[in-house]
Protein backbone atom coordinates (compact mmCIF):
# COMPACT_ATOMS: atom_id res chain seq x y z
CA UNK A 1 0.00 0.00 0.00
CA UNK A 2 2.56 2.50 -1.16
CA UNK A 3 -0.14 5.07 -1.86
CA UNK A 4 -0.75 5.43 1.89
CA UNK A 5 2.88 6.13 2.78
CA UNK A 6 4.08 9.41 4.20
CA UNK A 7 7.59 10.77 3.72
CA UNK A 8 10.21 9.82 6.27
CA UNK A 9 11.11 12.34 8.96
CA UNK A 10 14.57 12.86 7.43
CA UNK A 11 13.11 13.72 4.02
CA UNK A 12 12.23 17.33 3.17
CA UNK A 13 8.74 18.65 3.77
CA UNK A 14 6.31 17.86 0.96
CA UNK A 15 5.61 20.89 -1.30
CA UNK A 16 2.33 22.68 -0.57
CA UNK A 17 0.57 21.58 -3.79
CA UNK A 18 1.48 17.93 -3.19
CA UNK A 19 0.30 18.25 0.40
CA UNK A 20 -3.04 19.66 -0.79
CA UNK A 21 -3.46 16.77 -3.24
CA UNK A 22 -2.66 14.31 -0.45
CA UNK A 23 -5.21 16.00 1.81
CA UNK A 24 -7.86 15.83 -0.93
CA UNK A 25 -7.08 12.15 -1.47
CA UNK A 26 -7.54 11.44 2.24
CA UNK A 27 -10.77 13.46 2.24
CA UNK A 28 -11.95 11.15 -0.55
CA UNK A 29 -10.99 8.08 1.53
CA UNK A 30 -12.95 9.49 4.47
CA UNK A 31 -15.95 10.17 2.21
CA UNK A 32 -15.85 6.57 0.95
CA UNK A 33 -15.85 5.35 4.56
CA UNK A 34 -18.82 7.61 5.39
CA UNK A 35 -20.78 6.39 2.36
CA UNK A 36 -19.98 2.76 3.21
CA UNK A 37 -20.98 3.23 6.86
CA UNK A 38 -24.21 5.07 6.09
CA UNK A 39 -24.99 2.49 3.41
CA UNK A 40 -24.71 -0.37 5.90
CA UNK A 41 -26.96 1.47 8.34
CA UNK A 42 -29.52 2.45 5.70
CA UNK A 43 -29.83 -1.12 4.44
CA UNK A 44 -30.05 -2.52 7.97
CA UNK A 45 -32.64 -0.04 9.16
CA UNK A 46 -34.67 -0.53 6.01
CA UNK A 47 -34.72 -4.34 6.11
CA UNK A 48 -34.46 -5.05 9.85
CA UNK A 49 -36.12 -1.95 11.25
CA UNK A 50 -38.78 -1.89 8.53
CA UNK A 51 -38.26 1.83 7.95
CA UNK A 52 -38.74 3.60 4.64
CA UNK A 53 -35.59 4.46 2.71
CA UNK A 54 -35.50 8.09 3.79
CA UNK A 55 -36.18 7.28 7.44
CA UNK A 56 -33.58 4.48 7.33
CA UNK A 57 -31.01 6.88 5.85
CA UNK A 58 -31.90 9.52 8.43
CA UNK A 59 -31.58 7.06 11.32
CA UNK A 60 -28.24 5.75 10.01
CA UNK A 61 -26.87 9.30 9.69
CA UNK A 62 -28.01 10.23 13.19
CA UNK A 63 -26.42 7.14 14.72
CA UNK A 64 -23.16 7.64 12.79
CA UNK A 65 -23.00 11.28 13.87
CA UNK A 66 -23.51 10.30 17.51
CA UNK A 67 -26.91 11.97 17.89
CA UNK A 68 -28.75 8.75 18.65
CA UNK A 69 -31.61 6.73 17.21
CA UNK A 70 -34.64 8.51 15.84
CA UNK A 71 -37.10 5.69 15.20
CA UNK A 72 -37.99 2.94 17.68
CA UNK A 73 -37.11 -0.59 16.55
CA UNK A 74 -40.13 -2.88 16.09
CA UNK A 75 -38.67 -6.25 17.09
CA UNK A 76 -35.69 -7.98 18.66
CA UNK A 77 -33.83 -8.51 15.37
CA UNK A 78 -34.01 -4.80 14.61
CA UNK A 79 -32.83 -3.95 18.12
CA UNK A 80 -29.85 -6.29 17.79
CA UNK A 81 -28.93 -4.75 14.43
CA UNK A 82 -29.33 -1.26 15.90
CA UNK A 83 -27.07 -2.16 18.83
CA UNK A 84 -24.30 -3.54 16.65
CA UNK A 85 -24.60 -0.64 14.20
CA UNK A 86 -24.25 1.80 17.09
CA UNK A 87 -21.05 0.03 18.23
CA UNK A 88 -19.76 0.00 14.67
CA UNK A 89 -20.62 3.68 14.25
CA UNK A 90 -18.66 4.72 17.31
CA UNK A 91 -15.54 3.05 15.93
CA UNK A 92 -16.20 4.20 12.36
CA UNK A 93 -16.66 7.83 13.40
CA UNK A 94 -13.28 8.04 15.11
CA UNK A 95 -11.61 6.09 12.29
CA UNK A 96 -13.01 8.50 9.71
CA UNK A 97 -11.77 11.47 11.72
CA UNK A 98 -8.32 9.83 11.96
CA UNK A 99 -8.18 9.29 8.20
CA UNK A 100 -9.30 12.86 7.58
CA UNK A 101 -6.75 14.43 9.93
CA UNK A 102 -3.76 12.14 9.33
CA UNK A 103 -2.09 14.19 6.54
CA UNK A 104 -2.49 17.40 8.55
CA UNK A 105 -1.14 15.90 11.77
CA UNK A 106 1.73 14.27 9.86
CA UNK A 107 2.71 17.57 8.23
CA UNK A 108 2.59 19.35 11.58
CA UNK A 109 4.79 16.72 13.24
CA UNK A 110 7.13 16.70 10.25
CA UNK A 111 7.51 20.48 10.53
CA UNK A 112 8.27 20.19 14.26
CA UNK A 113 10.85 17.49 13.58
CA UNK A 114 12.56 19.63 10.95
CA UNK A 115 12.71 22.60 13.31
CA UNK A 116 14.32 20.42 15.99
CA UNK A 117 16.80 19.04 13.44
CA UNK A 118 17.87 22.52 12.37
CA UNK A 119 18.74 23.48 15.94
CA UNK A 120 21.05 20.47 16.28
CA UNK A 121 23.16 21.41 13.22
Amino acid sequence: MAFLKFEHKKKPLLPRHSFLWRTLRYMFYALVLVIFSVGIGTLGYHFYGKLGWIDAFFNACMILAGVGPIAPMPDDGAKIFSSFYALFSGTAFFSIIAVLLSPIVHRFLHMLNQEDGEEED
